[in-house]
């Protein structure tokens, strides 16, 4: 559940909007007479872990069944690690199929499964508290990282990066200079290897998740081993994939080259995921968004939301409607859009996340609908235009995207453990010109909520907060935006005096009050 009431008005209607989205988007299957339910893509009905578990981080606001695609694909696991990119249980009619197999099919050019799985079994544990569950499923966890880590077919022994085959970012299908008819999603003895930022993002974030779940599970040891892989990654991939603008797309690892466009110019999907992910310092995640922002001052498009800009050129990889502009070559993600709202909200860039959910907010109001990518004339996909069978209108992993950018960036809301025990909360609201916001979570899950209320008073020179959750245990961090130029002055926190302190990020300023504990708690901020 998810309640924003503010003065303008506008974020409840944009919450439930996309709870529509997402209620559309629900796949419910049996395997093994076992209940499944998951969230799907907009492009294809079956249940990919991908999405699942990137529109998760919406979805465990609306849903109670966290734990079920999670565990299907734990369950479903090789010996060796190795995950399954989706499970479909209906027939492929686009593919002239009739059988309704239980299909399970892993791309073999794929490099990201393994740590999303991770990650969706992170969520399903925070918004459930489920500490069996958790245990029984941690191994699978690790053996998923250990694979990601260590296989010859995924690892680049000199650098210790996640390689992958020369695909577009994160997608299923690989470039072949013509050796293949149609897209390839096959390694072969002539694959074009090389290493890509967002694999390496990616891993980087679910180890350190999985650290965080060692540590609370009492394992020191192994949360201390992946502590140690994930600052080696940040470490290595930093230095040899951002070239000082934004990170290069494709490291390469075999010599080849594509004529008809400037690889070294290219700006590819996962670039802000960085940020969120935690792998991008400051520095970098500051030159990024003064990149997407040169973009889009461009004018070419009607967002700078791409898969990747500029795009290759038309059907290289082996599919006519790839053209430029359309789908992941070029083509306008909303789920792009979501993580660079929520980099700039985190990184000091406040005003440019308001405006990246705002434009967002916009389109999807006036429509009704919200699509995997638009054409950057802003026409949206359709089945005649993709390469995938469907387009529904309910994109529930672009929209999940800028919902959790609402929630976690401009109502600042971050959970780091389970059911809100351990909370960062650093609303964002002036930056939006919201003077009053009340703003209440929960998860069905576990039926665990947090809520506050946030008032600014520009008379008194003061910002009121008051917190409420369903636990007393853990703790709570505090960290307001104070108008812009203003320093912090005193805090009390219960009507008591309290310490606070102001820092900087980016050009921004926050007051930040001492550790909170406790079920209810009244802060006041006053500023000079």
């Amino acid at each position: 559940m998810i309640k924003v009431k503010t003065n303008s008005g506008s974020w409840q209607s944009f919450c439930d909007l996309i709870e529509r989205f997402l209620a559309a988007d629900e796949v419910h299957i049996t395997i093994d007479g076992t209940s499944v339910s998951g969230y799907r893509s907009p492009d294809s009905p079956a249940l990919w872990i991908r999405d699942h578990s990137d529109i998760l981080r919406a979805g465990r606001f609306y849903t109670e069944d966290v734990w079920s695609a999670a565990e299907a694909f734990a369950d479903a696991q090789a010996a060796s690690g190795r995950v399954f990119d989706y499970v479909l249980t209906v027939a492929a009619t686009w593919a002239g199929e009739r059988e309704n197999w239980e299909r399970w099919v892993r791309v073999p050019v794929e490099a990201d499964v393994e740590y999303r799985l991770v990650k969706a079994a992170f969520l399903a544990w925070q918004a459930s508290g489920d500490d069996e569950r958790l245990a029984r499923i941690l191994p699978s966890l690790e053996r998923a990282l250990t694979y990601a880590t260590t296989h010859p077919s995924r690892v680049d022994p000199d650098t210790g990066l996640v390689k992958r085959a020369y695909t577009i970012d994160t997608w299923d299908f690989d470039y072949t200079a013509g050796r293949h008819p149609w897209l390839n999603f096959q390694i072969t003895d002539h694959t074009f290897w090389g290493i890509m930022h967002g694999d390496n993002s990616g891993v980087f974030e679910s180890a350190s998740l999985l650290a965080r779940l060692y540590e609370y599970v009492g394992e020191p040891e192994r949360a201390a081993e992946w502590h140690r892989k994930a600052a080696h990654i940040k470490r290595a991939a930093n230095e040899l994939l951002f070239n000082g603008r934004f990170y290069t797309h494709f490291h390469k690892l075999v010599d080849v080259a594509i004529e008809g466009v400037d690889e070294s110019e290219q700006l590819s999907l996962s670039n802000a995921s960085a940020i969120t992910r935690g792998m991008a310092t400051r520095d970098i995640a500051t030159a990024v968004l003064k990149e997407y922002q040169t973009r889009r001052n461009r004018g070419t498009s009607f967002a700078e939301w791409f898969s990747i800009d500029p795009p290759f050129p038309t059907g290289i990889f082996g599919d006519e409607k790839l053209v430029a502009g359309a789908y992941v070559n070029g083509g306008v993600m909303p789920l792009v859009g979501g993580e660079i709202a929520l980099a700039a909200f985190i990184s000091g860039q406040e005003k440019y996340g308001v405006q990246t959910l705002e434009q967002y907010r916009k389109m999807i109001t006036e429509s009704g609908e919200t699509f995997l990518w638009y054409f950057p004339d802003g026409r949206p996909s359709t089945v005649d235009t993709s390469t995938s069978p469907d387009a529904m209108p309910t994109d529930g992993w672009g929209s999940s995207s800028m919902l959790n950018a609402l929630i976690q960036g401009l109502a600042g809301v971050h959970d780091q453990g389970a059911m809100f025990r351990d909370i960062v909360l650093s609303p964002r609201w002036l930056a939006a010109g919201e003077h009053f916001a009340e703003v209440e979570l929960a998860y069905p899950a576990s039926g665990a909520s947090m809520a506050y209320i946030f008032n600014h008073d520009a008379d008194s020179r003061s910002i009121a907060l008051s917190i409420e959750r369903t636990t007393g245990e853990g703790r709570i961090n505090v960290s307001v935006l104070l108008p812009e130029g203003r320093d912090v002055e005193s805090a009390s926190r219960n009507g008591q005096a309290c310490q606070v302190t102001m820092h900087r990020v980016g050009d921004s300023s926050y007051a930040e009050v001492e550790e909170c504990s406790g079920r209810k708690n009244e802060i006041e901020i006053r500023y000079k």
